[in-house]
């Protein structure tokens, strides 16, 4: 039984040694496929503005310094690194507008990504203030789990979250922390 395993352990030597050559290998050849060109843009546009249409109407329009187009990805987007302005446009043509200090449109969900110093602003002048906002381009919808200061005419509203239609005809403020009338 002794020289069994004396045998046994000579064969698993090289073995070992050839599993991590070929292991090593392969590694290398995937470092050797990775460059810089699968982690850059695409392409870089800027003064970007982009007008969107739903059956010949105008349903929104998008303008930005610079926009990263980085749908060479597994999960492609496009990055507005600095900032973003949307207009949102209902049936009346009467406009929302959206800010914010950054944004990603995700491709494959529709989904704009709304961060950092996020304005709303209503055709009525209610407006709403938050780190993050969302938008779902198929269903119209905007959203966060987010806080938010939301003002419109008769209340300051603060509360943990939000949630619209684009035209913001329906906003609801949720987790509601604390609401202020406003008396002018």
């Amino acid at each position: 039984m002794k020289a069994y395993c004396n045998i046994r352990s000579k064969n698993i030597i090289p073995l070992f040694v050839v599993a991590i050559f070929f292991s090593c290998n392969n590694t290398l050849k995937k470092v050797q496929g990775l460059d810089s060109s699968s982690y850059a843009p695409m392409s870089i546009a800027e003064n970007i503005n982009t007008k969107y249409t739903d059956s010949g109407i105008l349903t929104s329009i998008l303008v930005s310094p610079k926009m990263l187009n980085f749908t060479n990805r597994e999960f492609p987007y496009y990055e507005f690194p600095n900032g973003i302005d949307l207009t949102l446009l209902d049936n009346k043509q009467n406009k929302n507008t959206v800010t914010a200090d950054h944004a990603f449109v995700y491709s494959q969900t529709d989904l704009i990504d709304l961060q950092g110093n996020v304005i709303l602003t209503t055709n009525t002048n209610d407006t709403l203030f938050t780190d993050q906002l969302f938008y779902d381009q198929k269903k119209e919808w905007l959203f966060t789990n987010f806080a938010v200061k939301f003002r419109t005419k008769d209340y300051l509203t603060n509360g943990n979250g939000f949630d619209s239609n684009k035209n913001v005809t329906n906003a609801q403020v949720l987790e509601v922390t604390g609401r202020i009338f406003i008396d002018q």
